[in-house]
């Protein structure tokens, strides 16, 4: 058991490390992985040059601490919003939210996370495998689970499906960090979530989502008309 006297010194390591992850997305954010040095993060954080090197041996495990800081949060979030008894319009409402939510709070690390550190060969294609791997899965347990309880169209495969909108998010955020819209934008934040979620959905649910999605099937079976509203 650890004592007091043990619980101070543990926690301010923890603090510095911390201060320092917060300092590397900071200089990887505005310089880039390659243009960034360990000078930089170090200046950034307020701290002694060799000190970054105490936690980490390279500019390489520092962007990988980043990564897996970030994906850590959000997996444990992706998990608890896709376990919910929610339907599967909400949790896809959901997972849209939280996303862009996430990139209004902390834009810059948002940025780093898809431009630095999803195509950058300095994540090991394995770890990087893992966590995308990782999402899917629970986006494919989502589905599945909606597909038995006839939410989903029986005749999509929810590995596809999970990969798609894992896709659709992902290249709506690149739409904002590339500067194609602006970052302090609400109403272009507000109209991505809902954009992206709902054509997703649309989509998706088809006929047998009709009542979530808001569309419907005429007569004929085979034209998707917008329904009335009650």
């Amino acid at each position: 058991m650890a004592t007091e006297g043990n619980a101070a010194p543990a926690g301010r390591e923890g603090d510095r490390k911390k201060t320092i992850l917060r300092a590397a997305i900071e200089v990887f954010a505005t310089k880039g992985y390659h243009g960034c040095r360990i000078a930089d993060v170090a200046k950034e954080a307020g701290v002694a040059y060799g000190l970054v090197y105490h936690y980490f041996k390279n500019k390489d495990e520092l962007l990988q601490s980043v990564f897996q800081h970030a994906f850590e949060g959000f997996v444990g979030k992706l998990r608890e919003l896709a376990a919910s008894p929610a339907p599967l319009s909400e949790k896809v409402q959901a997972i849209a939210d939280y996303t862009f939510e996430s990139y209004r709070r902390d834009p810059r690390a948002v940025r780093v996370l898809i431009l630095q550190i999803m195509r950058s060969p300095a994540i090991g294609g394995a770890n990087r495998q893992n966590a995308f791997v990782e999402i899917i899965r629970l986006n494919v347990e989502m589905f599945s689970q909606a597909q038995r309880k006839g939410e989903l169209r029986p005749d999509l495969d929810p590995v596809l499906a999970a990969a798609l909108l894992f896709g659709t998010v992902e290249m709506g955020l690149t739409a904002f960090v590339a500067g194609l819209y602006d970052a302090q934008d609400p109403e272009a934040l507000a109209r991505a979530k809902q954009q992206i979620a709902q054509t997703f959905l649309r989509g998706a649910l088809g006929a047998e989502g009709s009542a979530e999605a808001e569309w419907k099937r005429d007569k004929s079976g085979t034209k998707l008309k917008a329904a009335k509203r009650s």
